[in-house]
Order: structure tokens, then sequence, then C-alpha cells
């Protein structure tokens, strides 16, 4: 079949970072052992229902999973030296950037299965709404793979420096993003900031999806989550391309 060069581009791309970057140290310790740990250390002593609190870990291991990968990608092959040379060939910025967000979003979608299927076979999670929940995986995939591109787009060789910069973003979202603390739970300001993060959007249309209470209609959520996606991979293609231009 013949595909668009642009997509045909991205999913050659995609399968590139899947092959070198899923094995990486970084992506198991920040994608899989980080929400465990946060998780447990929030649940042990505690007399939570551990169904009331599902969706808002799912999220969280949805949200850690999707954003792992790209915050290795940019600077790692800058390192490497193979950036530049990825550019040499027939493909644009646009097409690398979205590949890279390709494989965050699969590997995101990947591990959020499992913790799903743990939930429904192990702790009997329910799912009342298949066609939202299918929905709100890939868009909650897509936004936070996006995010983890734009906070790889900065010139850096180092991933280090990115991966700092990435945990600054990401651990203050998850505080403000009523996982730990249900959003009507929350009033005045700190209401109004959980509103400014994606992950907050994420959390209430998993609680929808689950048959718990939602404080947005489920489209809406969606629609944030996909209209935010498109900024970051907008802002991600742009700040890439002037570091090309400079010589970054």
């Amino acid at each position: 079949m013949n595909l668009p060069p642009l997509i045909r581009g991205a999913l050659v791309t995609a399968d590139k970072d899947m092959r070198i970057y899923y094995r990486k140290a970084p992506v198991a310790i920040f994608g899989l052992l980080f929400p465990l740990f946060m998780f447990i250390s929030f649940y042990i002593g505690r007399d939570l229902d551990i169904a009331t609190f599902f969706p808002g870990f799912f999220a969280m291991s949805l949200f850690f999973t999707a954003s792992s990968v790209g915050p290795l990608i940019t600077p790692w092959e800058k390192q490497a030296r193979t950036y530049e040379r990825l550019l040499s060939y027939p493909v644009t910025i646009l097409t690398l950037v979205l590949g890279d967000v390709v494989a965050g979003a699969v590997f995101g979608a990947v591990i959020s299965a499992l913790v799903l299927a743990v939930g429904l076979v192990g702790l009997g999670i329910t799912i009342t709404s298949i066609p939202l929940f299918a929905a709100t995986i890939m868009a909650g995939c897509v936004c936070f793979a996006s995010l983890g591109v734009l906070l790889a787009s900065p010139s850096s060789g180092s991933p280090s420096n990115i991966m700092m910069i990435s945990s600054l973003v990401r651990f203050p979202l998850i505080f403000i993003s009523g996982i730990f603390v249900p959003i009507a739970e929350l009033t005045g300001a700190r209401r109004t900031v959980s509103y400014l993060s994606p992950l907050t959007y994420l959390v209430d249309a998993c609680n929808g999806a689950m048959g718990k209470a939602s404080q947005l209609h489920p489209a809406y959520n969606i629609l944030i989550l996909t209209g935010v996606s498109i900024v970051f991979i907008a802002a991600a293609r742009t700040i890439q391309a002037r570091m090309v231009m400079r010589g970054l």
C-alpha cells in the first residue's frame, strides 16, 4: 500500500525509535518504576478504596510511560551525531517529530494495557464505555508522547539534562491534576490551577469511562487533549527547526 511520504516517514522513524530506545534504562525507570513506587507510597498505610483511585493511577501510569520515550530520542541522537544524518534523508523535521510521537504513544498504550489488565482481572475494575475509554487512551497517549517530544526539542546533546527538565515539568503536573486529591474536592485557586494541566482532563475522562463522577463532558476532555497535542507537536516542530537553522 502506497502511503503518503509524511506518514511513511513517520512510521519508519517510529520503528527506528522502538528498536533503539525502548531498551534504554531511563525509559524503564521513569516510565515504569516511578509511577509504581509513587502509587505504592501513597496507598500503603491508608484506608483507601483502590477502585476509587484506580482511574487516577491508570492516568498517571499512561502519563509517565507515554512521555518517557520522547525526552531521550533527540538529545541521544544529537549526542551520537545521528540527528543531522536523519535530516539528510528525504524527511522533514515534522516527519521526525511525528515518528517520535508515535513511538512514545505506542509505548504508553502497551504498558497502560498491562496496567488495565491487572485492574480488570485482579481488582475487579469495570469499564462502562469501551469506545469512550479507547478514545481516551488514544488521546492521552498522543498528548503526553507529544509533551515528551516537546521537552526534548531544546538544543542539548546530554540526555541527562533533558531528563532533569522533564522531571521538573512532569512532577508538578501530577500533583495538581486531581490524581491524589479528586478534582471535585478542590476549590478556589487550587481547582483553577488543576485545569491548567492536561493530565487533569485525562483523569476526568478515565473517571467517566470507568463509571465514576466526571466534572466535564467526556467529549470535552478528549477534544482538549487533542488540541493540546496539536499545540505540543507544532511547538516541537518549530523549536527543532529553529535549532537546525542556528546549527544546534
